[in-house]
């Protein structure tokens, strides 16, 4: 499988266990994080990066990787088409694919052991998948368009172009 994965200076430990560990396992590797932790790149610059991979279909799976999993899945859910969800244990990964068909999942590199990460992302990856959402169009429509309201209604200060 085609799997683009990210991180920033929180993340890179357990990104890299995650990268070795996966291309055990035979997967092709997108590394699209940070090479050299003296670089730094925050995580803001990277989480596009994996979340263009998958709109364009260069890869079929994302995982992302910051402080908390937080701010990576943040900013991945900005682009269409890409559904992003923290996930700190295995529950949470098969979750989140079978509730939220999640293309991309995040964890936190202050918050989840190395040998963690990697069952998590064997859960994730474990599971079926598709990339056909028509059974939730209808919701997650409803959905993005009510987050657009809401951030359009409590960020009128902020012009975003």
């Amino acid at each position: 499988m085609k799997i683009a994965i990210a991180s920033d200076l929180s993340g890179y430990p357990l990104k890299q266990a995650i990268v070795a560990h996966l291309k055990e396992q035979g997967h092709d590797i997108l590394d699209f994080g940070i090479d050299n932790p003296e670089k730094p790149q925050p995580y803001v610059v990277q989480a596009p990066k994996v979340a263009k991979a998958i709109q364009s279909g260069e890869a079929e799976r994302g995982f992302l990787i910051c402080g908390t999993g937080q701010g990576m899945a943040i900013v991945a859910n900005k682009f269409k088409g890409v559904y992003a969800c923290v996930c700190d244990s295995i529950f949470s990964a098969e979750r989140a694919k079978i509730v939220n068909n999640a293309n991309i999942i995040t964890m936190g590199g202050w918050i989840t052991a190395p040998f963690l990460g990697c069952q998590i992302a064997d859960a994730y990856l474990s599971m079926e998948f598709t990339t056909k959402m028509e059974f939730k169009k209808e919701f997650l429509t409803n959905c993005y368009n009510t987050v657009k309201g809401i951030e359009e209604e409590n960020f009128k200060w902020l012009k975003v172009n």
